[in-house]
């Protein structure tokens, strides 16, 4: 199987012109086939305030109106996705924008729950056949987290979930490793202190971390969907700072998560 890289890169590299520069020259030097799942960063809602359009959060997590809707897709889907297409060519990398709606890549359903989180997205098919033929023409994909239900309707889908979903798909055609980059240099022991990475977790330690007591609470959500990944195929998920991009590659930074 040929090697791919997905990668999930956080709003704080979005956020910043120097670093999301350093950091897509870093991308474009991976070897193999790659894909690219971004997020927003905080420019949709600095955009979105700009234009007297209140945004919503609860738990963190941005409320999508019909305004907001048009708001994250013109963000996401349109300026951010082809700013970091234009800067992966000036590092010789040919990479292809696309969003979930695209040639059907993501289809999604309207998320219910008990908060109407309004047009958010959960994810139920990735096209993987169709990814993998622009792999074959394309160094790189760069996915922006917009997806659609199939009837007309664009929905605003978490990065994170994105990036899991791909990679569980993908994973049957690749031998595949599936990264995500954010501001913590991994799992930690101590959230404030870098140096207390966890190297590497198992199903049976990451149990044992559990029960202990030693995993940051809001890193739960991630190992959780890094061992959904891993038990459905994914050789491995990464997790560490995006400015050690290569190292995270090469396993030599972060925290590896393995299903052995």
């Amino acid at each position: 199987m040929d090697k791919l890289f997905v990668v999930k890169i956080g709003g704080n590299i979005i956020d910043d012109e120097a670093k999301l520069s350093s950091f897509l020259q870093s991308f474009a030097l991976l070897e193999g086939k790659k894909i690219l799942v971004h997020g927003g960063g905080k420019l949709a809602t600095r955009i979105a305030e700009a234009m007297g359009i209140q945004q919503q959060m609860v738990d963190g997590r941005r409320i999508t109106d019909a305004e907001t809707l048009k708001i994250v897709t013109m963000v996401y889907a349109g300026f951010i996705n082809k700013n970091i297409v234009v800067q992966l060519q000036l590092f010789n990398c040919n990479a292809t924008g696309l969003s979930g709606a695209d040639g059907n890549i993501i289809k999604a359903h309207k998320r219910s729950a008990a908060i109407d989180y309004g047009y958010v997205g959960d994810i139920d098919e990735v096209n993987a056949e169709l990814l993998h033929a622009l792999l074959q023409i394309n160094d790189a994909l760069v996915l922006a987290p917009i997806t659609h239900d199939g009837n007309g309707q664009l929905l605003n889908t978490n990065a994170d979930t994105i990036a899991q979903e791909v990679a569980k798909a993908m994973s049957k055609l690749y031998d595949l490793d599936l990264i995500y980059s954010f501001e913590k240099a991994g799992v930690l022991l101590d959230v404030n202190d870098d140096a207390s990475v966890i190297p590497l977790i198992n199903p049976v330690k990451y149990e044992q971390l559990k029960a202990q007591g030693k995993i940051f609470a809001g890193m739960l959500p991630k190992l959780d969907n890094a061992f959904a990944a891993v038990f459905s195929g994914v050789h491995k998920v990464i997790i560490g700072k995006a400015e050690e991009l290569h190292e995270l590659a090469q396993g030599k930074k972060g925290t590896t998560i393995i299903n052995e």
